[in-house]
């Protein structure tokens, strides 16, 4: 999937990638897309949540060799 933006959140603790992810989306513009790799467990409910309660769209949430990756389109 295309991207604008890579967040690394690896090895990061709840609520450190949501932070990180907040803060990476207000650098970009409506539309763009974020690629975020994260390996807190919990990161995967914590976005599915972050999306739903600020209208960005979690387009993908992926797990591959113990790493998240998610793409979030800012809204």
């Amino acid at each position: 999937m295309d991207f604008d933006k890579e967040l690394d959140a690896k090895g990061l603790s709840c609520p450190l990638p949501i932070l990180k992810t907040k803060k990476a989306l207000n650098d970009l513009a409506s539309g763009q897309v974020l690629k975020i790799l994260a390996t807190d467990p919990g990161s995967v409910k914590d976005m599915e949540a972050f999306a739903r309660q600020t209208g960005h769209a979690l387009l993908s949430s992926t797990e591959d060799s113990g790493t998240c990756v998610f793409f979030m389109r800012k809204k």
